[in-house]
């Protein structure tokens, strides 16, 4: 394989498909695109290469022509023949998968079955997964799961306290998601502090957010369960819940399962506690005017937040740092400072200039020197699956 591969990856949501093209070696994205409302009669392409911007419509496209679209822009571009794989971020891989593999028949069998576990995302993946096939027949096909990097949680972390016999049969276990964002950040964390044999806790904080106790590169304890619905507070996601309260929802709300299961994935965690959005830029803006139930989200937020990470810490030796990645955690130094805030006990102290400026010039520390400590770091999982599909493809190759 060449040292200068290229890999399209591609993450294939029920509506959307995402896809940027990565080099080994530069580790430049040379293009991203994303094409939006597929099956509507307002789907349309975007795409970004070099400084180029190219918007196409695609009324009524389903995955297959929205995949086509983009194999016809990437052959206009002259990026086509470089290409040597396709990676696929797959969101739920069970315990099937503790690692990346490359995409034959039981793999794709593997993908649908699983969607018992992840309705909301495997079909959607499964459905890339056949388009891009047909689009790039030629080229190789590697499955990334969300789930892998999660799979050396120890038996006491991912067990739920239900009959042992529902986990032996039916898989009903805590399995984590975000897992290439996790992984990613503690490399890079590593990398920053000069250390392998690190203790953190990475905070990914996006529209979806989690948490992890990785120790030594390791992931050994994570918020997200069985689906991405449990942990934390997140913008339409409720986070963890009394399970109680399901059967009185039903009942208060007139809803049937499906409905109530609807209501704390869509309509919860943010949205659902201001009342007014699931995006925290908006619920900050709106604090600052006075809206007292913007003020009230955050704070559940932050709060949930800090007792996730404090929770986390049972998992951990020691800790040596804390992690902040993702949409949110990347771009709000108010609420990495007000989660801290909440964890006086760790003997955090933030550093006021270096958190408004995001640790760009502090090699990401927020804090001061004392250990532990914190620190932001932009999270680059699209990287992540291009060189999980390459190390993949070339272990198949030995």
């Amino acid at each position: 394989m060449r040292a200068n591969a290229r890999v399209l990856v591609v993450n294939s949501g029920s509506s959307s498909v995402k896809a940027s093209i990565l080099e080994r070696g530069t580790e430049r994205e040379l293009l991203e695109a994303l094409i939006e409302r597929i099956g509507d009669e307002e789907a349309h392409l975007s795409l970004s290469h070099e400084g180029q911007k190219i918007e196409r419509a695609l009324p009524r496209a389903d995955h297959e022509a929205a995949m086509q679209a983009l194999v016809e822009e990437l052959r206009k571009l002259d990026l086509l023949e470089d290409l040597s794989a396709v990676g696929h971020r797959v969101v739920h891989g069970g315990e099937r998968f503790s690692s990346p593999v490359r995409i034959d028949e039981e793999v794709r069998a593997v993908i649908r079955e699983l969607a018992r576990l992840a309705p909301l995302h495997n079909p959607a993946n499964a459905i890339g997964i056949d388009a891009a096939e047909r689009a790039l027949p030629e080229l190789p096909h590697v499955a990334v799961f969300d789930t892998a990097f999660h799979q050396s949680l120890p038996r006491s972390a991912y067990l739920y306290a239900i009959p042992f016999e529902l986990y032996e049969t039916h898989g009903l276990r805590r399995y984590g998601f975000h897992g290439c964002s996790h992984e990613f950040v503690s490399l890079e964390a590593a990398r920053r502090l000069g250390r392998a044999d690190l203790n953190l806790v990475t905070v990914h904080l996006g529209n979806g957010c989690s948490a992890a106790a990785v120790s030594g590169g390791r992931s050994v304890d994570t918020t997200m369960g069985l689906t991405p619905l449990e942990g934390l507070v997140m913008g339409t996601r409720s986070g963890d819940i009394d399970p109680g309260m399901l059967p009185l929802l039903c009942e208060l709300t007139g809803r049937d399962l499906e409905g109530v299961m609807r209501l704390l994935n869509r309509e919860s965690g943010l949205l659902g506690v201001s009342g007014l959005s699931n995006d925290m830029r908006e619920l900050l803006e709106a604090r600052a005017s006075g809206h007292e139930r913007a003020k009230l989200a955050i704070d559940v937020f932050c709060h949930r937040l800090a007792r996730g990470i404090m929770g986390l810490t049972a998992a951990l030796p020691r800790l040596d740092a804390i992690i902040f990645t993702g949409g949110i955690g990347e771009n709000s130094p108010d609420i990495r400072a007000e989660t801290l805030a909440r964890l006086r006990v760790l003997g955090l102290e933030l550093d006021a200039p270096a958190n408004l400026e995001h640790g760009r010039h502090t090699h990401g520390r927020i804090t001061t020197k004392r250990a532990p400590t914190a620190l932001v770091i932009p999270t680059n999982e699209e990287l992540m699956i291009a060189q999980h599909t390459l190390e993949t493809l070339s272990r198949s190759e030995v």
